[in-house]
C-alpha cells in the first residue's frame, strides 16, 4: 500500500468514526495539524483504553473501498495530497477529499460562472460569451453542471477549445441533472469533474450549497450572471466574499435582487454592464494577481 493510499485510507476511517460533536471539519483541521490522516488514526487508536474491534473493522472497509474506487479510475485527493488545489485549501469549508475524474490541476486559473438553473435567454448569451472569451484566453472556465447558465457555460467553453471544470452536488458516479450526463461525461474526458462527496451519494439539498462553497474557494473570481433571492449562485456569492474572492455581478442581477445591492458595499464586489466591461474586470483581477506572483516569486529567487 502506497503512503498516498494509507493516507486516503486513514481518512475515510476518521470520517465514518466521528464521536460526539465531532465534524468533518474538525478531522480536516485536525488532520493538518498532525500533517498526516495515519498519525490522527493512531492517535485514536491509542486513546482507546482497549483494543477496540470496530475501529479495526472500520479501518479495513475503508481500505476496501478506498482500493474499489481506485479501479473505477476517478482518483481520491485527501487535503494533504500535493494535487489538492491549492486554492480550495485556503478557505475553512475546504472539503477532507474529492473524488476527480479528468486532468486535476493544483494551480488552476479558474474562474467561475455560475448562475439560475432557470435561465433566460439574455443570460444564457452572457454566460456563454464570457465562457468563450476565457476559454480563448485560456483561462478554465468553472461551474457546477446545473441546467441554465451553469451548462451554457460548460458548453461554451468546450466548443471553444478550452478547459472547463464542473464541481458537482453529488458523487462521482452520479449524474445530475440526468440532462446533462452526457456533458458530464465531456467535461470528464475534456477537463475536470469534482466531487466532495462519498462516491454514490445522491443528490441531496444540502449537498449544493456545499458544493458553492468549494466553487468560491476554486475559483480566482465569481461571476454571478443570474440569480434569484434563494438560489446557490447567490450564496455563493456571499461565500466568496467571505473567502476575500472577487465577485462580479451582472448590471441585471443587481437591479433585480436586494441581496446583490446589499453587496455592492462589500470589499472586492463589481458591477458589470455588459460582456465587454464583466471581461475587463476579470482581466484586470488576473493582471494583479499575476503581478502579485511575479513579485513573491522575484522575492523568493532573491533569497529576501
Amino acid at each position: 500500500m502506497t503512503m498516498a493510499t494509507e493516507e486516503n485510507v486513514a481518512l475515510v476511517a476518521l470520517l465514518r468514526t466521528l464521536r460526539r460533536g465531532e465534524r468533518w471539519a474538525s478531522v480536516t483541521e485536525r488532520v493538518l495539524e498532525r500533517g498526516s490522516a495515519v498519525a490522527v488514526w493512531e492517535d485514536r487508536i491509542g486513546e482507546a483504553l482497549l483494543p477496540d474491534p470496530e475501529l479495526q473493522t472500520t479501518y479495513d472497509q475503508a481500505s476496501t473501498d478506498v482500493k474499489r474506487w481506485a479501479d473505477t479510475g476517478y482518483a481520491m485527493v485527501g487535503i494533504l495530497d500535493p494535487s489538492y488545489p491549492t486554492r480550495l485549501r485556503e478557505i475553512h469549508q475546504a472539503p477532507p477529499f474529492l473524488f476527480a475524474a479528468g486532468q486535476l490541476l493544483a494551480n488552476d486559473p479558474a474562474i467561475a460562472v455560475v448562475g439560475s438553473r432557470k435561465a433566460s435567454e439574455r443570460g444564457i448569451g452572457i454566460a456563454t460569451a464570457i465562457a468563450d472569451a476565457l476559454a480563448r484566453r485560456h483561462v478554465t472556465v468553472l461551474s457546477g453542471l446545473a441546467a441554465g447558465i451553469d451548462a451554457a457555460a460548460h458548453t461554451a467553453a468546450l466548443a471553444a477549445g478550452g478547459r472547463t471544470v464542473a464541481i458537482i452536488g453529488t458523487g462521482i458516479n452520479k449524474q445530475y441533472p440526468a440532462t446533462n450526463r452526457a456533458l458530464q461525461e465531456q467535461i470528464m474526458q475534456r477537463g475536470l469533474v469534482l466531487s466532495q462527496f462519498w462516491p454514490d451519494a445522491p443528490p441531496q439539498q444540502h449537498n449544493f450549497l456545499m458544493r458553492n462553497a468549494v466553487m468560491s474557494g476554486y475559483g480566482r473570481v465569481t461571476v454571478v450572471v443570474e440569480a434569484s433571492e434563494k438560489s446557490g449562485a447567490r450564496a455563493q456569492a456571499r461565500m466568496a466574499v467571505e473567502h476575500g474572492r472577487p465577485v462580479i455581478l451582472t448590471d441585471q442581477v443587481v437591479a433585480l435582487n436586494d441581496w446583490a445591492k446589499v453587496l455592492l458595499d462589500r470589499p472586492g464586489v463589481h458591477v458589470a454592464h455588459g460582456i465587454g466591461e464583466a471581461l475587463e474586470q476579470i482581466d484586470a483581477v488576473l493582471n494583479k494577481e499575476n503581478e502579485v506572483n511575479r513579485l513573491l516569486n522575484h522575492l523568493l529567487g532573491a533569497g529576501l
